[in-house]
C-alpha cells in the first residue's frame, strides 16, 4: 500500500481500539450506576469496536504491510448521567464517521481501490451506528423527566444480543 493509505488505516485501526476502550469505560459507569442492561449494551458495543479494529488489522496484514499499534489514551473516568453517556456516544460516532469518510477519501485520492472497497463496509456501518445513537439519545428528549424511563430504557438496551 502507499504510505499515506497505510498511515490512514493504522490511524483508523487505533481509533477503533480507542472506541472499544471508551465503550468499555462507559459500560463500567453504567454497571456501577445500577443500569446492568445499558452496561451490557455498551459492553457489546465495545466488543464490536474491537472487532472493527481487528478487521482493519487483518486487512493491513493481507495487503502485506505491518499494523502499527499505538498507545490508547485514557477515557473519561466518570459521566454526569446516562443521558451524558449517550450524548458522548452520539458525538463519538459522528467523529468516527468523519474519520472513516476521510480514510475512504484518502484511498480514492491515492487510487487504492482495494482499500476503498474495504472501507465502504465501514462507511455503511457508520450510518447504522449514528442512527442507533441518535435514536437512543432522542428517547431521553421524548421522556423528559419521566422517572420510569431510565429503567425501561435499561431493560430495552439489555435485550441486545
Amino acid at each position: 500500500m502507499k504510505e499515506k493509505v497505510l498511515k490512514t488505516l493504522n490511524e483508523q485501526m487505533n481509533a477503533e481500539y480507542y472506541s472499544a476502550y471508551l465503550y468499555l469505560g462507559m459500560s463500567a459507569y453504567a454497571d456501577r450506576a445500577g443500569f446492568k442492561g445499558t452496561a451490557g449494551w455498551l459492553l457489546r458495543q465495545a466488543h464490536e469496536e474491537r472487532e472493527h479494529a481487528e478487521k482493519i488489522f487483518k486487512f493491513i496484514l493481507e495487503r502485506g504491510d505491518a499494523p502499527a499499534l499505538a498507545d490508547i489514551k485514557a477515557t473519561p473516568p466518570e459521566y454526569k448521567s446516562l443521558e451524558d453517556v449517550f450524548k458522548k456516544v452520539a458525538a463519538h460516532e459522528r467523529h468516527v464517521t468523519d474519520l472513516i469518510d476521510a480514510a475512504a477519501s484518502v484511498a480514492l485520492d491515492e487510487r487504492d481501490h482495494a482499500t476503498y472497497s474495504f472501507l465502504r463496509w465501514f462507511v455503511d456501518e457508520q450510518v447504522e451506528e449514528v442512527s442507533t445513537a441518535d435514536d437512543i439519545l432522542g428517547k431521553f428528549t421524548a421522556a423528559g423527566s419521566n422517572p420510569g424511563f431510565l429503567f425501561n430504557l435499561d431493560a430495552v438496551l439489555g435485550q441486545r444480543q
